[in-house]
Parts: structure tokens; sequence; C-alpha cells
């Protein structure tokens, strides 16, 4: 299995960016893709995750700003993020679970800074 994570960047507060992950290789029907964060200094956080039946999660600190959508068909994970604040700055990383198994992608870097 691989995750290929896009779509990073630099913005300045208030600004926008879609970050996509695409999922690959021997997956199984049933699972969860997700968004974490982790921050410089801090544990990584979960900010979004949807089940392959389409439930979706969002932590509190992200609701009314970011929009996670998956497209099952194609195993891929979209997290629109809007009205960024300096405090969503972190390296964020997809993930996909499975049965007992975890698997993350490279991390792409959020940058949001005046």
């Amino acid at each position: 299995v691989q995750l290929q994570a896009s779509g990073g960047g630099s913005v300045q507060p208030g600004g926008s960016l879609t970050l996509s992950c695409a999922a690959h290789g021997n997956i199984f029907r049933i699972n969860t893709l997700g968004w974490y964060r982790q921050a410089p200094g801090q544990q990584r956080e979960l900010v979004a995750d949807i089940t392959s039946g389409g439930r979706t999660n969002l932590v509190d600190s992200v609701k009314g700003r970011f929009t996670a959508s998956r497209d099952s068909g194609k195993n891929t994970l979209f997290l629109q993020m809007a009205s960024l604040k300096p405090e969503d700055t972190a390296v964020y990383y997809c993930s996909l679970r499975f049965l007992r198994n975890v698997f993350w992608g490279q991390g792409t870097l959020v940058t949001v800074s005046s």
C-alpha cells in the first residue's frame, strides 16, 4: 500500500489550501482514510477522517473551516482548508487504516504566516 499526498504550501492567515491523498495497492474495501497533523514540538493529532461507508469525523478545532471528502472509487481523500490560522501550521499526514493495519503517507507541510 502506498499513500501519495500533495497540496501543501504557504499561505497567509485567512487563506485556503486543498490537500489530496491517493491510496494505491491492495486495500481492503472497509477502510478509513484520514488526515493527521503534527506541529513543531507537538504530538501528531487527528484532523479528519472518513470511512469507506462515508462517515466523516472532523475535530472541533477545524469544524466550519475544513471540509473532508473522499472519492471511494479511487481511494482518494481531500481536505479543503479555508480561513487558515497560524495555529494550523503543521506537517499534514495522510493515513489509511483497515483491519489492524495503519499506513502513512510522506507528509506535506502547511505553513500559515503573514
